[in-house]
């Protein structure tokens, strides 16, 4: 039985279908079409109402499970503990951007004026690190999840979303020819990608230092994120 898809951002059940992926890129990756399907769904399905595709759903949904709330991130955005939470997120997260930027304690880190390998952050600072779909993109994507750790509070959260081929294991591109994200007609090093991340995935995350993470489902294998406490 197929589950009605709900927009845990707003709540809209309308969605629309739009593909993203270009065939060098495909091949680059060597996906098979069932592999492109899905990572089609993840970029290119979109809530009608407020724009979030399913990367930025599945975002939402690791959030909200992170603070325990059933309302949906546009409601838990407006609440008092929301508004005293401090966010940090690295890169625009999507569509989700607009929502976080109502927090009134949410700092953006934009790449090439930050590094996410060192943060200009204190340690123990933020109460919910966010990025999506950024850690392919930088050179050592352990040391950056390190990074988002020493900046989190004892007991505050890393929540991220990384595009995953899941019938496979982790791979880098050194190496490889150059693949980029973004646009068929990108070719800039900003969009390189570095590590095409499989099944394992949560290695990285362990070995950046956390005890446990969370992988959250919102249709699999196309939507996932994950968490992570500290």
């Amino acid at each position: 039985m197929k589950i009605m898809l709900v927009c845990s951002v707003c709540g809209s059940q309308s969605f629309i279908d739009k593909a993203v992926l270009w065939d060098e890129l495909s091949t680059q990756w060597q996906l098979s079409p069932e592999e492109r399907r899905y990572i089609d769904r993840q970029q290119g399905t979109a809530c009608i109402a407020c724009g979030a595709n399913l990367r930025s759903i599945a975002l939402a949904d690791a959030i909200r499970s992170a603070f325990g709330t059933p309302l949906l991130l546009n409601e838990f955005v407006a609440t008092v503990e929301a508004k005293n939470l401090s966010v940090l997120e690295i890169n625009e997260a999507g569509l989700l951007s607009p929502t976080f930027r109502t927090l009134p304690k949410h700092t953006l880190a934009m790449y090439p004026a930050i590094d996410i390998h060192a943060l200009p952050y204190s340690s123990n600072q933020f109460d919910l690190v966010i990025h999506s779909d950024t850690l392919e993109h930088v050179a050592q994507p352990v040391a950056a999840l390190a990074e988002c750790r020493r900046v989190t509070r004892p007991g505050g959260w890393l929540c991220f979303t990384i595009p995953t081929v899941v019938g496979r294991l982790t791979r880098s591109r050194d190496g490889l020819k150059k693949s980029f994200h973004g646009d068929a007609n990108v070719s800039s090093d900003d969009w390189i990608v570095h590590t095409e991340f499989g099944a394992d995935m949560w290695c990285a995350v362990l070995r950046a230092g956390y005890s446990a993470c969370t992988i959250h489902s919102v249709e699999f294998p196309a939507a996932l994120a994950i968490s992570a406490q500290k």
